[in-house]
């Protein structure tokens, strides 16, 4: 498929699995994630050379499959895997407290560190440096949008993890990020907190890129219990404060 227009239109007389079919070779040809959204239909329709019936009972087929989210009014979006999806609903029927939720993110990301360090993967190390590099010019602005860092944060560790090679544990990184975004606000912007993280990363970041498991599980440990302490102590001082319910 390499070299190919993955939006060429699609010949006369085709039906609405071959229009489908061609949807799913533009996903992988233009490397669209979950997430990711796709032209609109009208655009869609145009760039295939099809009737927006066809498109549409196609676009429906992939939602069915679970393979793409339509969200009227807003569009079309590649859809995340189902044991993403099903791992999502399963863990946000439980009732889960911060500390098994750091206790997860030990679990997964001191690992994943390290098998980062050890595949030495060009390509993903390469989305890893990007994403350190995003993380930290947001992080020095004059004036910071806390809750766009907060998700190029949770970037830098998805990048990492994604590294390690194994899929379902990036996709269980993924969930737990989120329902940790959910549950609380960043602590970044604690006092230190930022300048501190800022410098985990670093340590993160340069021992996978030399391909030393032993420092970079050792520095992802570090980040992540000093992110657990200080999202505890966020927590208690929540609790403590005037006005509140507990």
């Amino acid at each position: 498929m390499e070299g190919t227009d993955p939006w060429a239109p699609v010949r006369q007389g085709s039906v609405s699995s071959l229009i489908a079919q061609r949807i799913l070779e533009a996903i992988v040809l233009e490397k669209l994630g979950p997430g990711d959204r796709l032209p609109s239909e009208r655009d869609l329709a145009a760039k295939l050379g099809v009737g927006r019936p066809s498109l549409r009972e196609a676009l429906g087929v992939l939602q069915a499959q679970g393979r793409l989210d339509i969200r009227h009014g807003s569009g079309v979006y590649v859809a995340d895997p189902e044991t993403t999806r099903s791992l999502r609903t399963a863990l946000y029927a439980e009732e889960i407290d911060i500390e098994e939720l750091f206790d997860m993110r030990e679990v997964l990301e001191l690992p994943a560190a390290a098998w980062a360090a050890r595949n030495q993967n060009p390509e993903k190390l390469k989305a890893v440096i990007v994403a350190f590099e995003t993380l930290t010019a947001a992080s020095m602005q004059v004036e910071v949008d806390w809750g766009h860092l907060q998700e190029l944060d949770a970037t830098f560790h998805l990048r990492i993890v994604e590294a390690a090679g194994n899929r379902f544990l990036a996709r269980t990184q993924g969930v737990l990020q989120e329902i940790l975004s959910r549950g609380m606000e960043t602590t970044l912007r604690i006092p230190g907190r930022l300048e501190k993280s800022r410098v985990d990363h670093r340590l993160i970041l340069d021992a996978v890129l030399a391909g030393d498991p032993v420092m970079a599980r050792s520095a992802a440990r570090a980040h992540v219990r000093a992110a657990r302490k200080a999202a505890i102590a966020r927590l208690q001082e929540a609790r403590d404060s005037p006005g509140s319910n507990e």
